[in-house]
């Protein structure tokens, strides 16, 4: 008999003395509300189909877009679990990202890729839920203050990016102004989530921005895209023994220049910033050459991020995951700070680029 661990806040403990999984047909249930019905039982029988013997061990771990699981098994080892939300990426889509990891691996970049089931097969199934299973990732978050760890940082994406060069998406998605930018402002525009007292405000705002990062795209036009991480920040990175950074979570992989894996590191004010960058260019040009121009694109894709952040909380609304980890988007007090935020960030277009 299974015993259930208590799981995290928003999800029911199950009682001790269950001993057969609840019937329900998860494929019916509405998408926006699919994860509510994901529940221990659910997640351990289908980590168990797969020959991974569960020992009832579940927490919750912290994810937002897909449902992600500590699982303990039997012989005191844990695994990752990932349930995919129902119909954001395509079969084609999750099996090119599972081969992108697969193919860093290969070449020894420090990635944390899905696991095979017996059958040799990373993309799994449950009811309607597809999901993976990661291995178990040690380490601690990257220290964005130490040269020597930005430096290693640089030196590992230079690695990483000299081989995604080499490979080719074709069912991935391209960061770019028109999906992170227009697609989003077009939805909160028609949106009844952003409030009537600040939609002026916002629309305003947005629409003084969104044409200028189009310039900088344009002006930049030449600079050269290919496979990326997508959505490389210090959360996707847990720093393990003898200095090595495990790479997490590349489930935004997309064709993108070569600064996008690396700006997210990049922030404070100039002089902070600068020296930020040189430490990562300087690890960076020790395996892949760096084309300058692309600093040009880091404002721009700071403000596509701010944007497109509160289109995604929009999108999502319907999960009660998300009105439970963001109360205030709905109110104006979350707009008023987003507001802001873009205010902030269009001064930041005006600024010259950081230099190398």
């Amino acid at each position: 008999m299974r015993r259930y661990h208590q799981i995290a806040v928003g999800y029911r403990h199950l009682a001790t003395n269950s001993t057969k999984p609840r019937d329900i047909t998860i494929s019916a249930i509405d998408p926006t509300l699919a994860f509510a019905q994901l529940d221990p039982h659910q997640i351990l029988d289908a980590i168990d189909a797969y020959g991974w013997k569960t020992d009832g061990r579940v927490s919750a771990l912290n994810s937002y877009e897909n449902r992600v699981y500590s699982i303990g098994l039997e012989d005191d080892t844990k695994v990752v679990a990932k349930f995919y939300r129902p119909e954001r990426w395509t079969d084609e889509a999750i099996l090119e990202e599972h081969r992108f990891c697969d193919a860093l691996l290969e070449n020894d970049i420090p990635v944390v890729a899905p696991l095979k089931s017996k059958d040799g097969q990373s993309l799994l199934t449950h009811g309607a839920f597809r999901f993976c299973v990661f291995p178990i990732a040690g380490g601690r978050p990257p220290e964005l203050d130490n040269d020597d760890q930005l430096q290693v940082i640089g030196r590992t994406l230079g690695r990483l990016h000299l081989s995604s060069d080499t490979l080719e998406f074709k069912h991935r998605p391209t960061i770019d102004a028109a999906r992170l930018g227009d697609a989003s402002v077009g939805f909160l525009e028609q949106s009844e989530l952003l409030p009537k007292d600040v939609r002026t405000a916002y629309l305003s705002l947005v629409h003084e921005i969104l044409p200028l990062v189009h310039q900088r795209f344009t002006e930049q036009s030449a600079v050269h895209k290919f496979c990326i991480h997508g959505d490389f920040h210090p959360g996707n990175i847990l720093w393990g023994a003898n200095d090595t950074p495990h790479l997490l979570d590349f489930d935004d992989a997309g064709i993108g220049p070569a600064i996008q894996d690396l700006w997210m590191f990049i922030s404070g004010d100039r002089q902070y910033a600068q020296a930020r960058l040189g430490c990562l260019l300087d690890g960076y040009h020790e395996f892949r050459e760096f084309d300058e121009n692309e600093l040009a694109l880091i404002e721009p894709l700071r403000a596509l991020r701010i944007i497109h952040y509160a289109a995604w909380i929009a999108r999502r609304w319907e999960d009660p995951a998300f009105q439970r980890a963001f109360p205030f988007f709905a109110s104006n007090r979350f707009w008023d700070e987003h507001i802001l935020s873009l205010k902030e960030q269009r001064s930041a277009l005006d600024e010259a680029p950081l230099i190398y």
